[in-house]
């Protein structure tokens, strides 16, 4: 058996525990929603000319994204990017990282299984996703 990163690596795109680990994973009290948490490591991206800096300020982004159901709950994916500021530069640092693979259409799935898009995407919508049943989080301004 293998380590909880080798088995999340099965969901999760590759490399993604190259450059995070799993910091939370949890339900919402009326079982509802997976939420799980991955906070980036602490490995700034120096390179050979910013090597001997001093980082003097470090931050955390979260960026939160609705993924597909987990065991017919709705999921949320936060990510904990890092930021680091080195000693006399204004800019930041941070490692471009993807966060996501190129997304599937329904129309895509549909073709492959060949069923009528419009129909399949009218039944995910009303049936399979459980939209009309989110409580959605209010968006950030």
């Amino acid at each position: 058996m293998g380590t909880k990163e080798d088995i999340l690596e099965l969901v999760f795109p590759p490399g993604t525990f190259e450059w995070f680990e799993l910091t939370e994973g949890k339900r919402s009290e009326d079982d509802k929603i997976t939420y799980i948490t991955l906070t980036e490591k602490d490995l700034p991206p120096l390179t050979e000319e910013n090597k001997d800096k001093k980082i003097v300020a470090k931050k955390l982004h979260d960026i939160t994204i609705t993924d597909f159901p987990l065991r017919g709950r709705q999921t949320l994916l936060t990510f904990r990017r890092r930021y680091w500021k080195l000693e006399g530069q204004e800019e930041y640092l941070k490692r471009d990282i993807k966060l996501a693979n190129e997304a599937t259409s329904l129309a895509t799935i549909a073709r492959s299984q060949k069923i009528p898009a419009k129909e399949f995407e009218k039944q995910y919508k009303n049936h399979l996703s459980g939209f009309k049943n989110w409580d959605q989080k209010e968006p950030r301004r």
